[in-house]
């Protein structure tokens, strides 16, 4: 599967946060529609079906997400 960049996910993360906030404000169908077509580009971008795991799964993928997997380091 191909995976977006880092920087392509903290976009998309931005843009359906800001549209949620918006929509919470106004609940226009033009925000709703966006926040829509947003949340989709995070699902195909993620490999997941729903808005909430495509959230977690790209703030999963950003840089500093994880801690560094120190299993190969000698003791």
């Amino acid at each position: 599967m191909l995976m977006a960049h880092p920087a392509v996910l903290q976009n998309l993360i931005e843009q359906y946060e800001t549209l949620k906030v918006l929509h919470a404000e106004a609940g226009s169908a033009e925000v709703r529609r966006r926040m829509d077509d947003v949340a989709y580009t995070l699902c195909v971008s993620t490999g997941t079906r729903d808005v909430d795991a495509a959230l977690i799964a790209a703030r999963h993928r950003l840089p500093g997400a994880r801690p560094q997997d120190d299993s190969l380091l000698s003791v």
